[in-house]
């Protein structure tokens, strides 16, 4: 299919935390149409009702046809990114699903942009990888990274034209902290603010690389004006990410602002915590729903051990956002912390300003 002056996006994942973000970013002179599974997207005014694990998206042949002699762009965001589904769900969606995506594409000779993540660079991470005990934890990083690498394959080994674009975690928005749905790094952060985390068993100087949703959108959304159709784009903090000890200072600095007496935790090694902390005071002191929930915060904290500096494409994509300065990235992470606590009703948190202040690392 030839692009048009006015090209047709089709939008998996529209519900989800970068398809939201997504919609509220892409122009008027994309017509847009929003694949959905079971709820409803407001902010979409095309919707088709799927399913990414059937033939044909589960769609009647008509309406399948019908997409693929309209689609011009497949922007493919939905995916399981909860560490707890399992590897069998994980990969229905992330790799199965992929698949029925790149074969959309195909039929339409649309250009594909996959969303992926950075993290499938580390192989080595995870606890149960690197001969570490996971305990009770019901999180896997691992079952999402290998079905994230498998759907990377997937696009690669399609011969679709396409642009894998690699996020690092995504926070909320970057002037409000906004997010349609709350990450793992939200739960971290909640148990930080509530005090419920002693200990963080990381480097002070390990990477916490996160990205603010609006950013990645307006990266995909500069992909698709620029007409890309190959690469791989990176969209991370890379240099600038902050690491866990600064992390933590903002988080205090939060703490203070909304009037919460919370103790910042104490930075140990993952070492520490297998040799001593978890097998003589954790192991039979504390009750089985709070030894999960602190071995799936051990899991989670794997993600950023010793992290390496990713990539960023930032500032290379012609109308994108520019290369995220310390600044930009305290300031979202400030915005964050001050909407979860809004939603979860911690201290006192005024409602943020009506428009949204553009960081300086991303242009207007």
């Amino acid at each position: 299919m030839t692009p048009s002056s006015r090209p047709t996006v089709l939008l998996t994942g529209a519900s989800g935390v970068l398809g939201t973000a997504l919609l509220a970013e892409l122009p008027s002179s994309c017509e847009v149409i929003a694949l959905i599974h079971q709820c409803r997207c407001p902010a979409a005014a095309q919707q088709i009702c799927g399913d990414l694990t059937a033939p044909r998206l589960g769609l009647d042949r008509a309406t399948y046809t019908d997409l693929t002699r309209r689609v011009d762009v497949v922007v493919h965001c939905a995916a399981v990114t909860d560490f707890t589904k399992g590897p069998e769900a994980t990969h229905a969606l992330n790799e199965a699903g992929t698949r029925a995506v790149v074969e959309l594409a195909a039929d339409a000779g649309a250009v594909l942009h996959h969303v992926s993540t950075a993290f499938v660079a580390r192989h080595e991470l995870t606890r149960s990888r690197i001969g570490r005990d996971t305990g009770e934890a019901g999180a896997r990083p691992e079952d999402y990274l290998d079905s994230k690498r498998a759907g990377e394959k997937v696009v690669r080994d399609s011969g679709v034209p396409a642009v894998i674009v690699r996020p690092s975690i995504v926070i909320g928005d970057s002037g409000t902290g906004k997010i349609s749905a709350f990450q793992g790094l939200h739960g971290i952060l909640l148990m930080l603010l509530r005090g419920l985390m002693p200990l963080v068993p990381l480097p002070a100087t390990s990477l916490i690389d996160f990205v603010p949703q609006d950013v990645v959108a307006r990266a995909i959304t500069a992909l698709i004006a620029d007409g890309r159709r190959e690469g791989e784009v990176w969209v991370t903090a890379g240099r600038e990410a902050l690491r866990a000890e600064q992390v933590l200072q903002v988080v205090s600095d939060a703490c203070t602002e909304l009037g919460l007496s919370t103790v910042m935790p104490r930075i140990v090694g993952a070492d520490m915590v297998d040799r001593l902390i978890r097998p003589v005071f954790l192991a039979g002191g504390l009750p089985k729903r709070a030894l999960r929930r602190f071995d799936d915060m051990l899991a989670m904290t794997a993600l950023f051990a010793d992290a390496p500096t990713f990539p960023t494409s930032l500032g290379e994509l012609p109308g994108g956002p520019q290369p995220l300065t310390r600044h930009d990235l305290d300031a979202a992470l400030r915005q964050t912390l001050m909407y979860l606590a809004r939603a979860k009703k911690l201290g006192d948190t005024p409602e943020p300003a009506a428009t949204r202040p553009v960081p300086a690392g991303v242009p207007a």
